[in-house]
């Protein structure tokens, strides 16, 4: 077994409640990731197969059911790349903002966001539970850690996800991100990111979203930084793309 690893960034724009042609436009960017970019694994944004933020659509249960198909359906047909694609997973009577991990045409394993923002235009604890699974999975012989947005912003660098997760033994962290455009968010990411690759002495992947819903509008700008800490990846702006 390989210990190395190809893994594509997957910056797409998926439209909110849209899951057939959001599930589409998934399956596509991996088959593309695989024969373009021959890579092993394709990375997708924060809840890329319903949409962010879904708002009260979360609060309906024909909407967390057809969510919960269309994952089915997207996994079966990922058969010959991994993917991790971001979806609201439903345990018992809570919600989860999670992270799966699809190879070989099933749901492999689940990840579920561990900070929730609540606050500016953020209102994730009204809808969605905490996770506490550690997102750290295997692949070729490569442990990854996988985390969502929030969860590489934490203050406190003890309670951060992918510190916790590089301590654990993940030799590449990924964070999966609906991150909205402002002025100076670039930098801020930039200066987060980079603090995070020395702390931890890890790669650094990002996947952002990219798009506008309602008055967010997300940038994409998706990056990666080698264990040194050099950016060596970043996807457009405002564009769909994959690197």
């Amino acid at each position: 077994m390989s210990d190395s690893l190809r893994i594509a960034v997957c910056q797409i724009n998926p439209t909110v409640g849209d899951f057939e042609g959001n599930a589409r436009k998934i399956l596509d960017f991996a088959r593309r990731s695989e024969h373009e970019f021959n890579a092993d694994l394709a990375v997708f944004p924060e809840c890329a197969l319903c949409g962010y933020p879904a708002e009260d659509l979360l609060l309906t249960k024909r909407f967390i059911t057809a969510n919960e198909v269309w994952m089915g359906r997207l996994a079966r047909s990922i058969t010959d790349i991994s993917a991790i694609v971001g979806f609201v997973h439903r345990e018992k009577d809570r919600i989860y903002n999670s992270a799966a991990f699809v190879s070989d045409g099933k749901v492999k394993g689940i990840y579920s966001k561990h900070s929730l923002p609540n606050y500016g235009v953020f209102d994730e604890k009204r809808y969605f539970a905490p996770g506490h699974q550690p997102g750290i999975f295997r692949m070729h012989g490569v442990q990854i850690g996988i985390s969502i947005c929030e969860d590489i912003w934490e203050n406190d660098i003890r309670q951060s996800v992918p510190y916790v997760q590089a301590k654990s033994g993940a030799r590449v962290l990924i964070n999966i991100s609906a991150s909205p455009y402002h002025a100076g968010k670039f930098q801020d990411r930039l200066s987060l990111l980079r603090a995070r690759v020395r702390q931890t002495h890890r790669p650094v992947i990002y996947v952002n979203t990219v798009g506008g819903q309602d008055e967010l509008v997300f940038d994409g700008r998706s990056m990666a930084f080698d264990a040194k800490g050099k950016r060596v990846l970043l996807a457009k702006s405002f564009e769909e793309d994959i690197k």
